[in-house]
């Protein structure tokens, strides 16, 4: 194609509009625009600015970097293959677009850099001779895009499984500290609940919202955590609420809403005290406004409260007439949350079975009768026969 053609082609997208707006794109067509209109220095400086704005993405090529915008940015198109619907209009625009976007890749850099020469004086000759290239190939097509699109959806969803809700905005999470689950130990039982009703979630049914509650470093947020690494969980996500981020979290749900992924919504450490203005808004968002929860949501919260709100002497011998609605309504969030699963601290010999398991992934050789003695030891002074406390003491050792 002419690259006065592949100029007007760019100007005709339509399903992939927003894409004109992006630096490397705009870079593109204001070097095609700027050629088109003999304007051999505007070209230059366009042509350099492309490049940057490539190697500073750490991209060696356009296509390489038209490839992860089309896949990890939402457009109509992307949209309407992840909900599985047809629109023939939208359809051909998009496959227009992307033949277009596919020529674009494939343009070789000395065709640019060839159509600057006779707008060039002399002196630029060896300015020309030296400019550097990018690789010139689309590894895409139209039917791979679509295909990515419906089993993986596209936007940020496609590209992160983890992210973190703060002030009404969702934050990608690159690298998340989610353990796998080979690395947990102990509590097997309080692992399978959560994981089943998990798995009813990803397949489409409505699960429970569910509370873990119990003494710190049991690992009640590790569990919760370590779903994204089950098999055949590939479509979950993982979205940390902070407590002070709550009362968004209706609109984060909505957002959410009819989505092919399936969401965790993880609030850790939960806990309230009295008149606690975020208490209210929980209380609604589990069970009791007019929206129904989506399919493809549910809540995980973990507390060291089994009530979660914090109750004193006064509640029970307080001024109020009765009393038995002032504990009941302190107690009425935990109950709804479908399944709570209490995280007691491990017995002594759950305990010891564990240190040992550890000690022998880290290569500890300390005889089986002195290293229980220093890990009863260190268990006194450290308050808890937990996993926490096992890792801690287990590490102390080497």
């Amino acid at each position: 194609m002419e690259l006065n053609a592949l100029r007007a082609a760019l100007l005709g997208l339509s399903a992939y509009k927003d894409l004109l707006g992006a630096p490397v794109v705009r870079d593109a067509c204001n070097l095609l625009d700027h050629l088109n209109g003999k304007e051999g220095i505007e070209a230059l400086e366009d042509y350099t600015d492309l490049f940057y704005d490539l190697r500073s993405d750490s991209y060696e090529g356009l296509g390489d970097w038209l490839w992860d915008w089309l896949r990890y940015n939402e457009t109509p198109y992307s949209r309407l293959i992840d909900q599985g619907k047809s629109d023939p209009a939208l359809e051909n625009a998009a496959r227009r677009d992307i033949d277009t976007l596919v020529l674009l890749a494939q343009t070789d850099c000395d065709r640019f850099i060839d159509a600057m020469k006779p707008l060039l004086g002399n002196e630029f000759a060896a300015t020309l001779a030296g400019l550097p290239r990018w690789r010139a190939a689309a590894p895409f097509d139209f039917d791979s895009l679509t295909r990515f699109y419906r089993e993986h959806g596209a936007g940020e969803f496609a590209k992160y499984r983890a992210f973190l809700w703060e002030d009404g905005m969702l934050v990608p999470v690159a690298d998340p500290d989610c353990p796998h689950p080979e690395d947990l130990l102990g509590y097997e039982h309080q692992r399978g609940q959560v994981e089943q009703n998990t798995r009813l979630m990803m397949a489409g049914r409505q699960a429970n919202n569910v509370l873990l509650f119990g003494d710190g470093g049991t690992g009640k947020s590790a569990t919760v955590k370590s779903m994204l690494y089950l098999p055949g969980m590939e479509d979950l996500r993982l979205i940390e609420v902070e407590k002070e981020n709550l009362t968004g979290m209706p609109d984060l749900i909505r957002s959410l809403a009819g989505r092919r992924q399936k969401f965790i919504l993880f609030i850790d450490d939960l806990a309230f005290d009295q008149d606690d203005r975020t208490y209210s808004a929980l209380k609604t968002i589990l069970e009791g406004t007019l929206e129904k929860r989506p399919v493809n949501v549910c809540i995980c919260a973990t507390s060291n409260r089994r009530h979660l709100v914090r109750q004193t002497f006064s509640d029970r011998a307080g001024d109020e007439v009765d009393t038995f609605e002032t504990i009941s309504e302190k107690t009425a969030l935990a109950e709804r949350f479908g399944l709570r699963i209490p995280y007691l601290t491990m017995n002594k010999a759950d305990y010891l079975a564990l240190v040992d398991h550890l000690a022998a992934r880290a290569g500890v050789d300390i005889p089986a009768d002195r290293l229980h003695a220093q890990a009863m030891t260190w268990e006194i002074r450290h308050a808890g026969r937990t996993p926490r406390v096992a890792r801690q003491f287990v590490s102390s050792l080497m």
